[in-house]
């Protein structure tokens, strides 16, 4: 199957010299709109009863980084949002209910020379039309060996990089972002794949793309929460109109997987500009009505809304219990 790409940003233009097979398509592209995370958030929180709106990372200025050799010869790592399996804190598999005890603090480095046993239960995706069975859909280990094996890519970096996802911007930038990045120049990483999963992901990468980005690291984000990833401005991003936790690619589709890895890689290689963002043209599989479900407060019962802030109060304090510990 072909697939176009459609173009945001200042330089929509410069990508045209990518050639027929990066072809600009504009009529590929679903009329429906993203979800605007940033004003749902907001309206969910507030119905709960938070009256404190929180305040999402914004920058007009975007650093950027060109990758300083072809992509054929550079040394590519993924960093990940997700958490480190942890036999001893509950449900962390393909289906479970947020498990704030299987969440982490620090950023933590693992070998790419095994697949890893990670979960995203810790975090808010979209449970209602994902169930994270597939590792693939949002860590692309797999897809970017294949890119190595084609000759796309020079290397899979020695080791992946897991990110927490702090609310609190100044973590995030002076511990997470800085460790991150000590990382990243230990192992001798060239450029970097940003892929996130819940919302507040979403700026944790993109605040830590910008660090990389201005210590000469090219990255690219690959997400799915288009306004709070442009709200915060960063160099690329790679935006897939589908239910948090899918970030790379739909759960059981090697191609769409490769595909999304594709568009990614494209931005590294080609993007001249900061703010480029790069539209998948692939269609969550689901039913369509998929955007107006998650956390949104117009389909909730007062009920609904009272179990749901008991259960956030529940999570809060068993969230505060392990960062204390950690």
């Amino acid at each position: 199957m072909e697939y176009g790409l459609k173009m945001a940003g200042p330089n929509r233009d410069s990508m045209a010299h990518m050639g027929k097979s990066r072809a600009i398509r504009e009529d590929s592209m679903p009329a429906t709109q993203p979800i605007r995370y940033i004003e749902r958030t907001r309206a969910y929180y507030l119905a709960l009863g938070y009256d404190n709106p929180y305040q999402w990372a914004h920058h007009d200025d975007t650093p950027f980084t060109p990758l300083k050799q072809p992509l054929s010869g550079a040394s590519v790592a993924i960093v990940t949002t997700a958490a480190p399996y942890q036999a001893d804190k509950g449900d962390q598999g393909p289906g479970a209910a947020y498990n704030a005890s299987a969440k982490f603090y620090r950023v933590y480095r693992g070998s790419t020379a095994t697949m890893p046993d990670l979960r995203i239960s810790h975090i808010a995706i979209d449970r209602a039309h994902t169930s994270a069975e597939d590792i693939g859909t949002w860590f692309p280990l797999k897809a970017l060996q294949r890119a190595v094996s084609g000759g796309r890519v020079g290397a899979v970096a020695s080791h992946f990089y897991g990110l927490p996802s702090n609310r609190s911007q100044r973590t995030t930038l002076e511990q997470d972002c800085a460790d991150l990045l000590a990382h990243c120049r230990g192992d001798g990483v060239d450029a970097a794949i940003l892929v996130p999963n819940c919302p507040v992901c979403h700026q944790s990468t993109a605040l830590a793309a910008r660090t990389l980005e201005e210590a000469g690291i090219a990255t690219v984000i690959m997400g799915c929460a288009l306004d709070i990833v442009e709200h915060a401005g960063v160099p690329r991003f790679v935006f897939s109109d589908f239910p948090l936790g899918n970030s790379a690619g739909r759960p059981h589709d090697t191609a769409s997987q490769d595909r999304t890895l594709s568009l990614a890689l494209d931005l590294l290689e080609g993007a001249t500009e900061p703010g480029t963002t790069a539209h998948s043209p692939l269609i969550w599989p689901g039913p369509p009505d998929w955007r107006e479900d998650y956390s949104n407060p117009d389909r909730l019962s007062p009920e609904d809304l009272a179990k749901r802030r008991a259960d956030f109060d529940k999570i809060k304090a068993v969230a505060q219990q392990q960062r204390d510990g950690s």
